[in-house]
């Protein structure tokens, strides 16, 4: 699904403005093509707004035999940074960019790509002030962040919009299981000293069943540009308000080339579903405590999309060490490496210090052994003269 091929034609997701000739771009707040150079504006074609729009899933096992329609693949030009993997499209006219994500400098190849196109797309909500804004106000929450690097950010350079790719899954799951149920219950021993004690104890009983489940929607990170905990924490996701795909939402902002294919993206998937039907098996078994001991799955009906994710993106060069921040594009929720200030952790240890000595005097001063009483200067005591 990501063999190279020769070079055909390509979208530039460019759009240019009917007045003046300049290119549009999306603009969150408004939900609309906009124009920068003579404000001229252009709804995006559709019944909007785009939640509630029918998007159709794919069937899986057929996209597993390479045997999608040719409608529903792309060919994308992208390049991929030595750095951190990341697979992102450019314009046909831009050769050479910062990677977004790690601030790298790659220079881009001509060659391009064959992947399953996006279905659906969740459009920037925040626009790269309000994201800015966000990400400052995360980093000023953070202790022992260096000043320096906040007021960077705060007026570095701009955050890259990128639609990040995920893929979303549904199944059809029916589990069999068996296992055991705990009881709990307490017996009364003596405690050796002509007293009693209770001691807990477990009653285990065999037990099996069924249980059921629809996934809906199961989401799923198709790309390893960034770390996994970064991007997990940027949930939830509301999903109902994703629009069918089309390129005038990714107008002036980029978007990322998946490069965890479709059955890697399903075996996650499973981790996930496998982990839902734990809990429901835990709770079909009931009573205080649960093993399982077997548990056999069938999954069935099972479709995906392609989808496309808002993210703003910010990397810096701090220092000589690199930042990097990802903001939810929807809801404006922050995630990113941890910075430290070696000075502030430095005078935070000299202020505990501090206070311990402080306080270690004052107990020595008026705790147990101490007179209770402070001598005036000159040092002289109660009865002298």
């Amino acid at each position: 699904m990501a063999d190279a091929i020769p070079d055909t034609p390509i979208e530039e997701h460019r759009f240019p403005c009917d007045n003046c000739g300049a290119d549009f771009r999306f603009d969150p707040d408004q939900g609309k093509l906009v124009c920068d150079h003579c404000g001229n504006e252009r709804v995006i074609e559709g019944d909007g707004p785009w939640a509630g729009s029918a998007i159709r899933e794919l069937d899986f096992q057929t996209a597993l035999r390479d045997l999608l329609p040719a409608q529903e693949m792309e060919e994308k030009r992208v390049t991929s940074c030595p750095n951190c993997g990341a697979q992102v499209e450019f314009l046909p006219e831009i050769h050479a960019k910062e990677c977004p994500f790690c601030a790298t400098p790659v220079v881009t190849d001509t060659g391009q790509q064959r992947q399953i196109k996006p279905k659906a797309v969740l459009p920037f909500k925040l626009d790269e002030h309000a994201a800015r804004d966000a990400m400052t106000r995360w980093l000023g929450k953070l202790w022992f962040a260096p000043n320096g690097l906040q007021e960077y950010a705060r007026k570095g350079r701009r955050l890259d919009g990128m639609y990040t790719p995920y893929w979303t899954f549904d199944a059809d799951t029916h589990s069999r299981y068996r296992g055991q149920r705990g009881t709990v219950y307490f017996e009364t021993r003596s405690d050796g000293k002509g007293g009693t004690r209770q001691v807990q104890k477990i009653r285990w009983r065999r037990v099996s069943g069924r249980v059921a489940r629809f996934f809906d929607d199961v989401l799923v990170l198709a790309s390893t540009s960034l770390p996994k905990r970064y991007t997990d924490r940027l949930a939830p996701w509301d999903l109902t308000a994703l629009a069918p795909y089309t390129p005038e939402f990714l107008a002036g902002f980029r978007a990322e080339g998946y490069t965890v294919d479709l059955e890697g993206g399903m075996d996650e998937a499973r981790r996930i579903m496998d982990a839902q039907i734990t809990r429901d098996i835990r709770a079909d078994i009931g009573g205080d405590m649960q093993r399982i001991d077997q548990v056999e799955t069938d999954i069935a009906d099972v479709t995906f999309k392609h989808v496309l994710l808002p993210v703003w993106l910010a990397a810096y060069k701090y220092r000589g060490k690199s930042y990097r921040f990802v903001v939810n594009g929807q809801s404006g929720k922050v995630q990113g490496e941890r910075p430290y200030s070696a000075w502030k952790i430095a005078f935070a240890v000299l202020g505990a210090v501090i206070v311990i000595a402080l306080g270690v005097y004052l107990y020595s001063v008026y705790g147990e052994g101490g007179s209770g009483q402070l001598l005036p200067r000159g040092g002289f005591g109660p009865g002298t003269k």
